[in-house]
């Protein structure tokens, strides 16, 4: 359709400041999936907060997907990007009763930024018979299918809803994987999609440092409002250089040099889908349950954890290491083993937790997500120094 550019044709290949505005909704989207674990810590709550989490990602990462292929400074697509954001503002104000009174509207918003953004790319921007027609269309068929499980769920409630909307998120996810195949059309190649690596880099980078944004919110605002003495200062302290710790470690990885890679890749769409589309969201869960976690300790730094609160104290920076660990071998071939030491060491701090308060325990997670950066900056200076020889 004319008016609409496809963004390789401009030139721009970085983010739009609409892209910017957009995210600030989710900075508040981030916090109140933080807030709903906090309500209900059991597996239950972790499940249905794992849920939650992850649609308000597809829901993202997949229009980060739709403006690294359009140009957003067409004003048709600026209207849509806006609509886009109302719709996510309304999901987000409804996850802390996504699984009450409020699933209708956080499943309707859902469903709707879905089939509203990918049926304007088939349907408005793309010309019949087209391959960006195709593909689209492809996409929309599986979120339709997914659509009626997550409207099911809601309006019928209760366990039925988790088991529902347990089988929308696998429908959702898995999609990518098989590349949307639909039986009696034809199949799309993941060739079909071209990736701009300097908009994908950008992009899912700001979105890690949104969450570790987030984080710092809830540190700031749990400690303001409580007496401040000692031992609250100290796991204030901690927590902020926990956080510090998570953004030296995604930056030290080197998975911010996407962009070469990916433009070098014989096959940059399925290392983008993998690195960025699947790899990123453990890495948002990881920030999201050390924010968690370090609100226990700074609310009762002398007290013990109960074995609930221990697990997601020590669960953040564990899962943190671990996504890096994976994320990093399939983008490179070659595993950050200082990463998977960093893992088992926590596994310790977590049988020590037992034993110690939460200033303690927060203590030593910090103290072993140091000494995996010192660990990680030596390896970079072998690596370097047996480039030069």
């Amino acid at each position: 359709m004319q008016g609409i550019v496809r963004r390789g044709e401009t030139g721009n290949h970085t983010a739009d400041p609409l892209e910017l505005f957009y995210d600030l909704v989710f900075v508040f989207t981030i916090t109140q999936v933080s807030h709903l674990l906090l309500s209900q810590l059991s597996w239950k709550g972790a499940l249905e907060s794992a849920i939650v989490l992850m649609a308000i990602w597809w829901s993202w990462n997949y229009t980060t997907w739709f403006t690294n292929e359009v140009d957003v400074a067409s004003p048709v697509v600026r209207l849509l990007m806006i609509g886009l954001m109302l719709l996510s503002l309304l999901m987000s104000i409804s996850v802390p009763e996504s699984f009450g009174n409020r699933a209708l509207l956080f499943a309707g918003a859902y469903v709707a930024i879905q089939l509203l953004r990918h049926g304007f790319l088939a349907f408005v921007a793309s010309r019949p018979g087209t391959l960006e027609r195709e593909r689209a269309l492809h996409i929309l068929i599986w979120f339709l299918i997914a659509g009626v499980f997550w409207i099911g769920g809601a309006l019928i409630g209760g366990h039925t809803q988790l088991l529902l909307w347990v089988l929308a998120v696998a429908i959702d996810y898995v999609a990518p994987l098989v590349t949307y195949r639909v039986p009696g059309m034809k199949p799309v190649s993941s060739d079909a999609w071209r990736v701009m690596p300097e908009h994908f880099d950008e992009r899912f980078h700001l979105f890690i440092i949104l969450t570790l944004g987030e984080t710092i919110m809830i540190t700031g605002s749990t400690t303001s409002a409580l007496p401040l003495d000692a031992g609250r200062i100290a796991a204030f302290v901690l927590a902020f250089v926990g956080t510090v710790a998570l953004w030296w470690l995604y930056f030290q990885s080197g998975i911010t040099d996407a962009a070469h890679r990916l433009e070098s890749s014989a096959h940059s769409t399925l290392l983008a889908r993998d690195v960025y589309t699947y790899g990123q969201v453990p890495l948002v869960a990881a920030i999201i349950l050390s924010a968690v976690g370090d609100e226990f300790a700074i609310t009762h730094p002398g007290h013990h954890l109960d074995h609930g609160q221990l697990l997601v104290v020590i669960g953040g920076p564990l899962l943190f290491l671990l996504a890096e660990f994976l994320v990093f071998w399939r983008f490179t071939g070659s595993p950050l083993w200082e990463r998977f030491a960093g893992a088992i060491v926590l596994l310790g701090v977590g049988w020590a937790g037992l034993h110690a308060d939460a200033l303690q325990t927060s203590a030593m997670v910090t103290a072993s997500l140091v000494l995996v950066i010192i660990a990680g900056a030596f390896r970079q200076r072998r690596e370097s120094a047996r480039a030069a020889a």
